[in-house]
């Protein structure tokens, strides 16, 4: 007797697809007019990387499974093939959004609000002078363009990094040369346009196609586009048949940086010449390339997000002590323990206190010594918590920790 029944794969949603649908929402609360604006700056931020972290893991994850000739078809129906289709045309989509999201709805507002993201044409001439000192003290120093010819090969690509595609001609042969500079991700992706103002930024990689000539002396700059590479960074770790699991991910996490390439975002305006060179180089297929209007990589509007305009954000959240231990005085671990020792305590976060609750039961258990051993499942822990700070103690107080 067959005990399992059939499931129609229609009423399944394919797991890679509802998670575009959980980022979709995400650029729901970016497209609602009714949040602070700063925050709607912030979830736009959020959207883009995490479609980033989707292209690194769920969809190097599939085309893993196309390239190993997989044509298995899943439970919700879908085999690769058919699965990376329909994840590209629901990408796409949801692009023009985020596209329309910016410049028709954000950009705007953010002007309303006095805030400016600027080209380096509207700059006033003293905002130019100051741009132009920090780019010659800070920018133009670690900067390294690579040009391409038939003895220098076409740079790597790091995953996620923003880079420039510039023609440039030689004056005297006409020759044409192409040229890669990479936009260097430590320094601020917007920067303002004054020293004391924080009200109008320029993104980064038009003041370095401003000052392009000092890359490039004695050069002709005939373009310059904008570009993105995303690399396949899922982990495969055979965790039993490695001796060494720590050496085993130390290797696999370097060779994330050097994965293929899954994903090519473009500006929407890019020369078509120039964009079959990059298809051509970079091994991309035109249903993984993603056009913008730029700017390419809005994860760095965080730096907008987090300007101190308190009117255009959240009202803070303060969460409370929970009901039971209102009365409980904390710096006694005695009255804490009696006090979970009465009732069961439901806790709710974030409304409830999680530093007064958890972390205090915690760090009452480290110190208290008839505690013998503390043993948890601890998931994404910060570097700085006090819990691990806690766990530290308690082991080395003597007690078990695991």
């Amino acid at each position: 007797m067959n005990l399992h029944p059939i499931v129609d794969p229609h009423n399944l949603v394919d797991r890679e697809l509802s998670w575009l649908e959980f980022n979709s929402r995400v650029l729901n609360l970016a497209e609602d007019e009714n949040l602070p604006l700063l925050e709607r700056v912030r979830f736009l931020s959020i959207f883009s990387s995490n479609l980033d972290d989707f292209f690194m893991i769920r969809v190097a994850s599939v085309k893993l499974k196309l390239e190993s000739g997989a044509t298995f078809t899943n439970s919700a129906g879908y085999a690769p093939q058919s699965l990376l289709e329909a994840i590209s045309s629901k990408v796409h989509s949801l692009i023009e959004r985020q596209s329309s999201c910016l410049h028709e709805s954000i950009l705007p507002a953010l002007q309303s609000k006095d805030i400016h993201i600027v080209h380096w044409d509207d700059l006033a001439e003293v905002e130019r002078l100051y741009i132009k000192d920090i780019f010659d003290a800070l920018v133009f120093p670690v900067l390294t363009p690579l040009a391409v010819d038939p003895s220098h090969p076409f740079p790597y690509i790091s995953g996620l990094s923003l880079n420039l595609a510039v023609l440039v001609k030689q004056p005297d042969t006409n020759e044409e040369l192409f040229a890669r500079v990479k936009v260097p991700a430590s320094l601020p992706r917007f920067i303002e346009t004054a020293e004391f103002a924080s009200t109008r930024f320029i993104p980064l990689e038009k003041v370095i196609i401003a000052n392009l000539h000092q890359l490039f002396p004695g050069m002709e700059i005939k373009d310059y586009y904008t570009f993105r590479i995303t690399r396949n960074a899922d982990l495969e770790l055979e965790e039993d048949e490695s001796e060494n699991l720590l050496e085993s991910m130390e290797q696999e996490l370097l060779r994330r940086k050097f994965g293929p390439p899954v994903r090519l975002e473009v500006a929407s305006d890019i020369d078509s010449d120039l964009l079959n060179r990059l298809k051509l180089e970079l091994s991309i297929s035109e249903e993984d390339i993603s056009r913008y209007k730029e700017p390419l990589d809005l994860t760095g509007l965080n730096r907008i997000a987090d300007l101190d305009r308190p009117e255009l954000k959240f009202a803070p959240f303060r969460n409370h002590v929970a009901q039971e231990l209102r009365e409980v005085d904390l710096e006694s671990n005695d009255e804490y323990f009696a006090a979970i020792r009465r009732q069961e305590i439901l806790l709710h976060h974030p409304y409830d206190s999680f530093n007064s609750s958890v972390v205090r039961f915690l760090e009452a258990a480290a110190t208290d010594p008839h505690v013998l051993a503390i043993k948890q499942t601890l998931y994404r822990t910060s570097g700085d918590s006090p819990i691990i700070e806690a766990l530290i103690e308690a082991a080395e107080a003597g007690k078990q920790v695991v």
